[in-house]
C-alpha cells in the first residue's frame, strides 16, 4: 500500500518541482553551454529496480574529454576535470536534477539507495566483493536521494568502512521504509545539500 501511495506522491512532486525550477534549470543549462562545450546533460547506464539497466539523466559537470561513461573513475575534491560552473553545481547537488525525468518515467524515485554502474568499485574492489549482500539494495528503486547521503555517506568510495557503512544504511531503509522516512530524508537532503552547499 505505500509503496503505491509513494510512487504518487513521485509524480506529484517531481512533476511539481520540474515546473517550479524550469526557470533555474534553463539557466543553468545556458551556463552549461557558455562555459563549457559538450552536451547540456550527461548521460550514463546505471543499475535500478532488480538490477535491471536505465539511463540516468545529470547536469555535465566534467569537461567532456575527460568523461568516463563507465562510472568507475569518480571525481574528487579538486579534480581537474571538473568545470567551473560543474564544481559549483556537484556542491550543490544541482547536478542532479534532470533526474527527476527519470522519477517520472518509473525508473527513479525521489528516495531510495543512489543508482550504481554495473561493476561499482569501492575501497579498490568489487562492491559485490567488499559487500556480499550488495544486490539487495535493488529490492527497491533507486532514488534522487536516500538514508545514507541524509547521513553523510555520499561522494567517493576510497573507504572500505564507509563503503559498507553506505550499503548497510542502503538496507536500513529497505527494512524501515515509510513515507514518513521518506519526507526525513527529502528535507534533510534539502537542508544539507542544497541550502548548506555540502555535496559533492
Amino acid at each position: 500500500m505505500q509503496f503505491g501511495a509513494k510512487r504518487g506522491v513521485d509524480i506529484v512532486l517531481a512533476g511539481a518541482a520540474l515546473v517550479a525550477l524550469a526557470l533555474p534549470m534553463a539557466a543553468v543549462a545556458l551556463a552549461i553551454r557558455l562555459t563549457s562545450p559538450g552536451p547540456i546533460l550527461f548521460r550514463q547506464e546505471r543499475l535500478g529496480h532488480h538490477g535491471r539497466p536505465f539511463t540516468l539523466y545529470k547536469f555535465r559537470t566534467l569537461h567532456v574529454d575527460c568523461e568516463d561513461r563507465s562510472g568507475l573513475t569518480q571525481p574528487v575534491d579538486g579534480d581537474g576535470r571538473i568545470t567551473g560552473v560543474g564544481r559549483w553545481l556537484r556542491r550543490r547537488s544541482l547536478d542532479e536534477l534532470p533526474q527527476l525525468i527519470n522519477v517520472l518515467k518509473g525508473e527513479m524515485s525521489l528516495v531510495g539507495p543512489r543508482p550504481h554502474v554495473e561493476g561499482m568499485r569501492a575501497a579498490g574492489m568489487d562492491y559485490r566483493e567488499l559487500v556480499p549482500w550488495y544486490d539487495a539494495r535493488h529490492q527497491v528503486k533507486p532514488g534522487l536521494s536516500g538514508w545514507a547521503q541524509a547521513n553523510g555517506y555520499r561522494g567517493p568510495t576510497a573507504d572500505a568502512w564507509a563503503a559498507r557503512a553506505r550499503i548497510a544504511h542502503n538496507i536500513a531503509y529497505i527494512q524501515n521504509f515509510s513515507l514518513w522516512l521518506d519526507a526525513k530524508i527529502i528535507w534533510r537532503t534539502l537542508r544539507n545539500e542544497i541550502l548548506r552547499g555540502t555535496g559533492s
